[in-house]
């Protein structure tokens, strides 16, 4: 019986530990999400400065796939050092009224440049380009966008696909070939 509760309170303490909290806007909040003036050119510069790629994150209070991603995705090992070693993250609310300046100029509350963008889905991943030219959208500079909640797999997958600029190289292997691939070399089974 003791074996059993100290197995207990190692996993909830485990849990605890990895999870993120919950902020005053009632979005999830990690260690490796940054709090930036929302100026996007900004963001990227200070993303390329840091030798990181710049990933918006639009999601919303009570999103249960957000939860998802955060409780039981995010907290992976592998995602979580993805996250804090390669990506300078940006959170944004699909209902917020901070102002965020989108890449061509255009300033707009969050829940109107989601709307600009044609956000419809929480959470979205928005996994932006390195160099953008200053006539485009945010969705326009995406080499991927990630709209809803998907397991650890195919995340990891796409953060690594972006991260190593799989996306640009000269060979066929869009990202459904490349996730195809890494599910027979894991041997996971996952297909989501």
């Amino acid at each position: 019986m003791k074996r059993i509760l100290l197995t207990l309170t190692v996993m909830l303490l485990s849990v605890s530990v990895h999870s993120a909290e919950l902020g005053d806007d009632g979005l999830h909040k990690a260690s490796w999400m940054r709090d930036t003036f929302k100026d996007l050119s900004e963001d990227l510069g200070e993303a390329k400065s840091e030798n990181k790629r710049l990933l918006i994150m639009v999601e919303q209070r009570g999103c249960v796939y957000c939860t998802k991603m955060h409780e039981e995705v995010f907290v992976d090992s592998e995602i979580e050092a993805m996250l804090e070693n390669n990506y300078f993250v940006v959170q944004l609310n699909l209902h917020g009224d901070i102002e965020v300046t989108d890449f061509d100029g255009e300033t707009l509350s969050e829940k109107d440049m989601a709307r600009k963008w044609g956000i419809l889905f929480t959470p979205t991943l928005m996994y932006i380009t390195e160099n953008v030219d200053s006539r485009q959208t945010a969705r326009e500079a995406a080499v991927a966008v990630m709209p809803g909640a998907f397991a650890k797999g195919t995340t990891l997958d796409l953060m690594t696909w972006v991260h190593e600029k799989r996306y640009s190289l000269d060979i066929d292997e869009d990202f459904q070939r490349y996730h195809a691939r890494r599910i027979r070399e894991r041997g996971d089974g996952l297909t989501d």
